[in-house]
């Protein structure tokens, strides 16, 4: 099982692009974690560019990756109690018609920030973004990683324990959604 890893921060020190490291070395056996690497590159989205010259190349690229991909692994931070707008502007970008890759496809959320919450309401609001592009959210369990900066070491790995374990049962969760999604 191919599972697309898409962080919402472009930091390269990120805790979310570490919590995603983490889930690649936690994957169960049979699914292999793959990070995206181009969030950086898709540009403010503009719709009067696609409806004129169509998808730009890096937003094509992420789209075919979002629609080879079995699930979908969303690590965001929370930016001004939100989703920051690099993951917004993409998934707007990827969204559009035709062949919207998001429809029917599995997804789920985890998050790191400094605070208390641990992005609980940046992931609300992905999770509101993926009910109406019909992207089937994994409810539980859920992976809000607060006090981000105790959890990880100067390296960016992961250290906490139990967050390691969460992550890796939200993996296996993941793995049974989508094969039950599939039949």
């Amino acid at each position: 099982m191919r599972i697309l890893a898409i962080s919402g921060s472009l930091r390269k020190a990120s805790f979310n692009t570490a919590a995603l490291r983490a889930a690649a070395e936690l994957a169960p056996a049979g699914v292999e974690v793959t990070i995206y690497e181009g969030l950086r590159d898709i540009p403010p989205y503009d719709d009067d560019q696609r409806a004129g010259s169509g998808f730009p190349p890096a937003v094509a690229a992420f789209r075919a990756a979002i629609k080879a991909a079995d699930a979908i692994l969303i690590a965001t931070p929370e930016y001004n109690y939100s989703v920051p707008g690099v993951l917004k502007n993409a998934i707007d970008w990827a969204s559009r018609a035709p062949d919207q890759p998001f429809d029917g496809k599995p997804v789920a959320i985890m998050g790191a920030s400094g605070g208390l919450l641990g992005t609980a309401r940046a992931q609300y609001d992905l999770r509101k973004v993926f009910v109406f592009l019909n992207g089937h959210v994994l409810n539980k369990p859920e992976v809000m990683i607060g006090q981000s900066a105790t959890r990880f070491d100067a390296e960016g790995r992961l250290t906490d324990e139990k967050t390691r374990e969460l992550i890796a049962q939200q993996l296996a969760a993941l793995r049974d959604w989508a094969e039950r999604l599939r039949r």
